[in-house]
């Protein structure tokens, strides 16, 4: 069965990457511009992985994150949180919130898809 992505970025040029690398590995990809869009994709599009930008207009990666881990049906979908603010304060913020693993941006194409197919337990394609 195919891995299910969303990509919740408001940065097209980030959006582009990140479905590209997807694709690449064979996982099918949403895109989600703002916080209220990553929410509603959740029960039509049911993704194995959210690649979650704390910074989204609307309702922040925290907020979103936060929805996902309180809902029960949801309990399975893993989440890399995407940031420019890398310090320690974010990333404790980002944990206590639910994240399954953190990021900073910049990143390292290759960390980014080796640290995707480590939450969903597959190799790329």
């Amino acid at each position: 069965m195919t891995k299910r992505v969303l990509i919740a970025e408001d940065e097209e040029s980030i959006v582009a990457s990140l479905q590209f690398l997807m694709r690449q590995c064979g996982f099918e990809t949403r895109v989600a511009r703002n916080g209220y869009e990553a929410i509603a994709s959740l029960a039509d599009f049911r993704p194995d992985l959210v690649l979650l930008d704390v910074m989204l207009p609307g309702r922040s990666g925290l907020e979103v994150c936060r929805f996902i881990r309180g809902e029960s049906g949801l309990g399975g979908v893993r989440i890399l949180m995407l940031t420019a603010k890398g310090g320690s304060a974010d990333e404790s913020k980002s944990r206590e919130a639910g994240v399954d693993d953190y990021l900073s941006k910049p990143f390292a194409t290759r960390e980014l898809v080796a640290r995707a197919r480590a939450l969903l337990g597959v190799a790329c394609r």
